[in-house]
């Protein structure tokens, strides 16, 4: 019952011109990388957004301005009983195109005692193929589609234009089958300037900060540091190309990138990070990322 008037609370300020007319005010004049990230969530509502939230359409976008050959193998499917004939690997991803933070990973990699949940819900797991029954992934993919992802206190409207497919990607692990690591690349005005790197997603999770020469930053974004540091990649100065021609012609946006035994793969592109919500240890920081960006007075 409790969570019912929560949700309807939600709805109500998500719909209320008067809490957006609020916001905008509040929003008005952004100095940190929040701030401007809320102010971006609450302005920024041109098509070029929605293509980056959209991770079937932005396949397009990514092909043509650096090449297909950046992008991993996929197949996007209108719907969740498609799962149903379609021939899968020993190894693949399955995502929703419409949101952000959920994915099954099938490989022989997972832990042995990995499973799926056996009641779906917005999940991000790492299992064996034979933990990953057709009729669970089924039953999981359906849950997504019913979800409108990115409403209430995230305000993330973005996804709400997304139409709700499926996704199949081809597994990145490698030689080694192992899970890359996140390589996220913060690119203001078209320029890459900070650099994030999350390895160990699901067992020893480590986020390290880089500058864009690779020098390694006082930051916490919340999980620890690893030990010994993230070493400067081969493929730096390509991934950070890659990274300007995605970002020319926005004001900011990250990138995310895989380099998979030399081989730089698109992930996907966030305008939005945390939902305006990141947390910066020290807080300096919320300001020295903000520094980089100057948010336009209208977007067009």
């Amino acid at each position: 019952m409790v969570r019912g008037v929560v949700l309807r609370r939600a709805r109500w300020r998500e719909r209320s011109r008067i809490v957006r007319a609020w916001r905008l005010w509040r929003t008005r004049r952004p100095v940190t990388f929040r701030e401007k990230v809320r102010y971006k969530m609450l302005r920024d509502h041109r098509p070029l957004i929605v293509t980056f939230a959209d991770k079937a359409a932005v396949r397009a976008y990514v092909a043509e301005r650096v090449g297909a050959h950046h992008l991993p193998a996929a197949t996007v499917l209108e719907s969740a009983d498609d799962l149903l004939s379609l021939e899968l690997p020993d190894a693949f991803v399955l995502k929703p195109t419409h949101g952000s933070g959920a994915a099954i990973i099938v490989s022989p990699s997972a832990p042995v005692d990995a499973r799926l949940p056996e009641d779906g819900g917005w999940v991000y797991r790492h299992v064996r193929p034979e933990h990953a029954a057709r009729e669970h992934l089924l039953r999981i993919a359906k849950d997504w589609l019913a979800q409108l992802y990115g409403q209430g206190p995230n305000r993330e409207w973005v996804y709400g234009r997304v139409p709700r497919r499926i996704i199949v990607e081809e597994m990145l692990g490698g030689e080694a089958d192992r899970i890359p690591d996140d390589i996220k690349l913060f690119a203001f005005h078209g320029r890459v300037e900070y650099i994030q790197v999350d390895a160990g997603r699901f067992a020893g999770r480590t986020q390290d900060f880089f500058d864009r020469g690779w020098t390694h930053l006082p930051l916490s974004g919340g999980p620890p540091w690893a030990d010994p540091t993230p070493p400067r990649p081969t493929a730096l100065a390509e991934m950070i190309r890659v990274a300007e021609a995605l970002a020319e012609g926005t004001d900011f946006v990250r990138v995310d990138l895989y380099d998979v035994d030399g081989r730089i793969v698109f992930g996907e592109l966030t305008s939005f990070p945390a939902g305006g919500d990141s947390p910066f240890h020290p807080e300096s920081f919320n300001t020295e990322f903000g520094r980089h960006w100057t948010v336009p007075r209208r977007y067009r």
